[in-house]
């Protein structure tokens, strides 16, 4: 959270992978659903599918008056390039997440809250690969609470295509129980740390 109470977060990969979708589907939780205050930049590479492409969300109690992240409490990336463009501005302590199916990481600052999901791989799994996206804000929701869980379920039903309600509500699930069992499993090594 910055000086002015604003939660940024920052979102990259590359053209194709709904990017900018998540942005949007993240800003319609906080402002619709949550009654807060949210804008959202997006940025494209030269070329649109395949090039690289970040969704800047910005999330607050009140007015946001300049609406760039410029050092983000949460990064979510999903692109090899958007982890190494964008890591080093990632906050301290700040929450780091990644699809490990398209992403390598190492030397991490030992400050950050770092997980890591198989987002491409489980969105293949229910049928769609374009779903990773989805699979990702699952597994936000479960991590943190900068928009309720409820409500970011409601924005992606809100904003997918009739059709793929079905098959998002599956993804956004599957990612968020990653997320939950992730947090099961800390919490126990945590209170129980001789059985490592």
């Amino acid at each position: 959270m910055n000086a002015n109470g604003e939660i940024e977060i920052l979102i990259s990969g590359f053209g194709g992978q709904g990017i900018v979708l998540t942005g949007s589907i993240l800003g319609k939780a906080a402002t619709l659903h949550d009654q807060k205050h949210a804008t959202m930049v997006q940025s494209y590479g030269p070329e649109a599918r395949g090039g690289s492409c970040s969704s800047q969300v910005m999330i607050s109690d009140r007015e946001i008056l300049y609406p760039y992240v410029e050092r983000p409490d949460i990064l979510i990336t999903m692109s090899q390039e958007g982890f190494d463009k964008n890591i080093a501005s990632l906050s301290p302590g700040g929450l780091l997440l990644w699809d490990t199916d398209l992403v390598r990481v190492d030397g991490l600052d030992p400050s950050l809250r770092a997980y890591h999901i198989p987002a491409t791989r489980f969105a293949q799994k229910l049928g769609n690969k374009m779903m990773a996206n989805i699979v990702m804000l699952g597994f936000l929701s479960a991590l943190c609470d900068v928009v309720d869980a409820d409500s970011l379920r409601e924005a992606v039903l809100g904003s997918v295509p009739p059709k793929t309600k079905e098959a998002n509500a599956a993804a956004f699930e599957r990612g968020r129980e990653y997320g939950q069992a992730i947090q099961r499993s800390r919490a126990k090594l945590q209170t129980h740390p001789e059985e490592t």
